[in-house]
């Protein structure tokens, strides 16, 4: 497969997804393939977005190819607390991203595959697709046991989850996106992909739990790049064009006019974690404060990512009661977030008087709420 990068490509590239939407029709019918130079995740979400909201498909799919560093992608209709163990994502350092689609969440690094298929809503066809994926891996390796389900996912071997379904359906454009793992972290992945938080309730998509295998671990010969040609290939072959992959830049401004500003958007905690559907949390948790265990116990309200509503049950006399309902009262309001709940906190405490024992209460019960986010 020939990866195509040279000028004069970039600005045909340029030309082909820059032209006016009545533009389009007297540009070169069939299929176009293109890869991103990037890993980070938020621009090939980003180049999502822009292809399904400029790019004109009456007479022209489009395959995406792109690979991310580590990163959790939740559906855009999923709870993040729910899908997953944030407080892991930042000791690792780990990006969450919100996608546009819907679905479940998945984890991404470099030993796993995403594939983007754009077409029109009418020719708007994912079994098609992922026949097209399992085609080019029997082609590759003739011995791989792998098969689409009516749930929209590959397997391999009959029972490993190799490769699961997004899609966004527009008025007049639609994509469908999916994975397929190669050589990806399995540990890393079950881990992240593992909520610790206790109490949470909500009506958000939950997704579906599966056991997965990387092709790696079947056929050690195969490598991300090999499986990425064999696609593209297939590709080619199915929409009779060349066989050609080119290669674009999610930060290009001259190809992709806007794309840095679809980029940031995707990148904001409003996005992220403030498009979760309304949830509630209600918890109790223990605190061990020298020789006695006092149980507390938490209910929230949670809409738009920010607190709506908050009680704190805490054992008589604890804590003074104005300065607990002065805790209750800041945080309702503010951010579900454990940076803002510990700014808050610090603030709070500064008005305290200056007891140590009264201190120490306090630093302990706020870390127990932060643990909670």
């Amino acid at each position: 497969m020939v990866l195509q990068s040279s000028l004069k490509n970039c600005l045909q590239l340029s030309c082909i997804l820059r032209a006016p939407k009545a533009g389009f029709r007297s540009t070169t019918s069939g299929g176009l393939i293109i890869q991103s130079v990037s890993n980070d995740v938020y621009q090939n979400l980003a180049v999502e977005d822009w292809i399904h909201d400029h790019m004109n498909l009456e007479n022209r799919q489009v395959l995406f190819l792109w690979r991310n560093s580590p990163a959790v992608v939740i559906g855009r209709h999923q709870n993040p607390w729910q899908e997953c163990n944030l407080r892991l994502l930042r000791q690792k350092n780990i990006k969450l991203a919100r996608r546009r689609s819907g679905g479940g969440t998945v984890y991404h690094d470099l030993g796993n595959i995403n594939l983007t298929f754009f077409t029109t809503r009418k020719k708007y066809e994912r079994m098609e697709n992922l026949k097209l994926v399992v085609k080019a891996l029997k082609a590759l390796r003739p011995q791989l046991d792998v098969h689409v389900t009516d749930r929209y996912d590959i397997l391999l071997d009959r029972q490993y989850k190799i490769s699961g379904t997004a899609a966004k359906l527009g008025r007049t454009t639609a994509y469908h996106h999916c994975t397929l793992l190669c050589n990806a972290d399995k540990f890393v992945l079950s881990s992240v992909l593992k909520s610790p938080y206790k109490g949470l309730k909500s009506n958000a998509t939950p997704s579906v739990p599966a056991s997965v295998k990387n092709l790696f671990e079947e056929d050690p010969s195969l490598t991300c790049e090999m499986l990425l040609d064999a696609i593209a290939e297939e590709y080619a072959m199915q929409h009779h064009i060349d066989h050609r992959i080119t290669l674009i830049n999610p930060a290009d401004e001259t190809v992709l006019p806007g794309i840095n500003n679809k980029t940031k958007e995707l990148q904001t905690w409003e996005w992220v974690y403030g498009k979760t559907p309304k949830f509630s949390v209600s918890t109790c948790f223990n605190m061990v404060y020298k020789d006695s265990v006092l149980d507390v116990k938490v209910d929230m309200d949670v809409k738009h990512g920010r607190i709506e509503v908050c009680n704190i049950d805490l054992p008589e006399q604890w804590l003074p009661p104005a300065l607990c309902s002065e805790l209750v009262k800041s945080l309702t309001g503010s951010k579900f977030c454990p940076n803002e709940t510990t700014t808050l906190a610090t603030t709070l405490l500064r008005v305290c008087p200056q007891d140590d024992e009264l201190h120490s209460r306090w630093n302990l019960l706020c870390e127990n709420m932060v643990m909670l986010m």
